[in-house]
Parts: C-alpha cells; structure tokens; sequence
C-alpha cells in the first residue's frame, strides 16, 4: 500500500472532508465526493435532488456529524406567479412532509 494513502478522505482546500466513491453520481473527473453530502444521502437513504444542499450549522466545514448538518432546498424564483408559487409550495410539502418538529430534517425520528 502506498504510504500517502489516508483511506479514500481528502481535505478539499475550502476545508471540506472528501471521500473516495467513484461509481456516486456526484463524482465527476475526480472520484472524490463531499463527505457531508454522503452523511445526508445515508440519512435520507437516496441521492439529492437537485436544488437541494447540505449546510453545517455551526458553520464547521470538516463537522459531519448527522446533527450538524441539515437539508436545505433553493427557494422559489423571485417573480413568480402566485399560482406558480402555490405549486411549488406543495412540492415541497410532498417531498419533504410536515418537518416543522424543530429538529433538523436530517435527524431521523
């Protein structure tokens, strides 16, 4: 084994753990995926969707515990109809469900 291998993790300049995971989605030119990432698609048991990101809430880019991290969602475009509005507001309320419980939606119950 060579002796710069540290187990498939890497430390990306902006200061985010990476993990090796060649065959993810996310995985383009380099094999590496944000560990984060990875922590709430175990979670959430599948891949994120688009519009959606993960965020540390204590602003800690290499803390992936399951309880720093929470799923965010890209609001709704500014100027749209409101009708359009209403639909996209019950997207999300079917994708996501009622998590209004005050614990981040990536805590599982």
């Amino acid at each position: 084994m060579n002796g710069n291998w540290k187990g498939g993790r890497t430390r990306h300049k902006a200061g985010y753990m990476m993990a090796r995971v060649s065959d993810h989605p996310r995985a383009g030119k380099s094999p590496y995926v944000f560990e984060h990432i990875l922590v709430v698609e175990r979670l959430l048991g599948r891949h994120l969707a688009a519009g959606e990101s993960v965020h540390h809430r204590n602003g800690v880019r290499d803390d992936n515990r399951p309880e720093n991290l929470e799923l965010w969602t890209r609001p709704q475009p500014s100027g749209i109809r409101v009708s359009d509005a209403v639909a996209w507001a019950r997207e999300i309320l079917e994708r996501y469900g009622d998590m209004g419980t005050g614990t981040p939606p990536t805590v599982l119950p």
